[in-house]
């Protein structure tokens, strides 16, 4: 098949992450272009309203044929059908999506606890309101994120380890991003509460030992948490 092009920035995992993460479980060939030599011109350029019809907001995009395909839910909707990583059944893919959805949510509160009133600004020019943003965050949301993933796991009638149905989906691999992404950010607090939820953190393991996921984590094409991502790591922020 023709290689997958995705658009996403060269140096940090962000979104693009969940996206690659599932094109790397599928095994399925793919191009990082902004990774490339002048990639960079080529990713604004799939934001350009001037040269397609129906252009994405911003990265991630994947192109597929003659398909362009924006934000990171949609695109894997779209990658979970083609490749396996969702069930055959309408109310299956619903599902994932929905639980995708909902993971979106919480990425875009992790995003929100070191830059609580504009993303245009500085961390440095809002540490006062981070610091109050990531402690209700860290006391109240991430719990209440997290224990819901957990009790859908453990309300999966398939009684398997997974989150939807009794194969692994992306939803799963997005569950493995997530977490690593909040232990990268709050390790103390993920130390203090990740007892509470064993079958989440027996699924990110799970996830972790998969022979694709293993190699592509091992391998430099996985970019390493950074404080310019969604994810940060600022100890003041953690306490």
């Amino acid at each position: 098949m023709e290689p997958y092009t995705l658009y996403y920035w060269p140096t940090i995992q962000g979104r693009g992450e969940f996206v690659r993460l599932a094109l790397e479980e599928a095994g399925v060939p793919y191009r990082d272009v902004a990774r490339g030599a002048k990639g960079m011109p080529q990713v604004e350029a799939s934001l350009d309203f001037r040269c397609e019809p129906l252009p994405a907001f911003a990265p991630p995009v994947l192109r597929a044929g003659e398909l362009l395909i924006g934000q990171t839910t949609n695109i894997l909707l779209f990658l979970g059908a083609r490749h396996g990583l969702a069930p055959r059944s309408e109310k299956g893919r619903l599902w994932c999506n929905q639980l995708q959805l909902t993971i979106a949510d919480i990425v875009a509160e992790a995003h929100d606890s070191h830059h609580p009133i504009s993303v245009n600004s500085y961390y440095e020019d809002q540490k006062k309101e981070a610091r109050a943003r990531s402690k209700d965050f860290r006391a109240a949301r991430i719990p209440k994120f997290l224990a819901y993933f957990e009790n859908v796991l453990a309300a999966n009638p398939a009684r398997g380890s997974f989150a939807v149905g009794a194969r692994l989906t992306y939803v799963d691999l997005s569950l493995f991003q997530l977490v690593e992404g909040l232990r990268y950010a709050f390790p103390k607090t993920m130390a203090q509460l990740e007892p509470q939820w064993p079958r989440l953190v027996a699924l990110c393991e799970a996830v972790r030992q998969r022979p694709n996921i293993a190699a592509y984590l091992a391998s430099k094409r996985r970019i390493a948490f950074n404080e310019d991502g969604i994810f940060r790591r600022y100890p003041e922020l953690d306490r």
